[in-house]
């Protein structure tokens, strides 16, 4: 009689999900969380607010929403750098560039979300506020594992 094949996982997926499961557990990182964001939706504010600005001046909502983008992805950086991540602080060069890409990355996410959004009928703004807080997520895993992960 054949025995079943063991059902444990195996040795990386279990260190793995220890890691995961006292990530969950720590204090430490629902606070960086919480204060991750308030800092964004303080640039989402922003953001929001220099999109419909532009949009009320005629310009294109992509065009819109990447130079919205840029205003608001500078405020992020700034209050992430200084408050939310103060005690991971790299080069302002490195930590700012690996910040850029994670969020030149989440905008081009950004991006084809809203165009999907306003494509099957939904508002610009309405689909610009949707679309940034689904790519939300991404933006901190992003930036708390690499633009701001500690150094060793």
């Amino acid at each position: 009689m054949e025995r079943p094949a063991a059902t444990l996982p195996s040795p990386p997926a279990a260190s793995f999900r220890r890691r995961a499961e006292a990530a969950l557990r720590a204090r430490r990182n629902w606070e960086q969380l919480a204060k991750f964001c308030t800092v964004g939706v303080v640039g989402y504010g922003v953001n929001l607010a220099v999109y419909a600005s532009l949009l009320a001046a005629g310009v294109h909502y992509l065009v819109a929403a990447t130079c919205s983008f840029l205003v608001a992805v500078t405020s992020n950086y700034t209050w992430n750098r200084l408050w939310t991540f103060h005690d991971r602080r790299g080069g302002v060069a490195a930590q700012g560039m690996r910040f850029l890409i994670v969020s030149l990355a989440c905008l081009g996410a950004n991006l084809l979300v809203l165009h999907l959004l306003i494509t099957l009928g939904l508002g610009k703004l309405v689909g610009q506020a949707v679309a940034i807080a689904l790519v939300t997520p991404l933006n901190f895993v992003g930036n708390k594992l690499w633009s701001f992960r500690l150094r060793a």
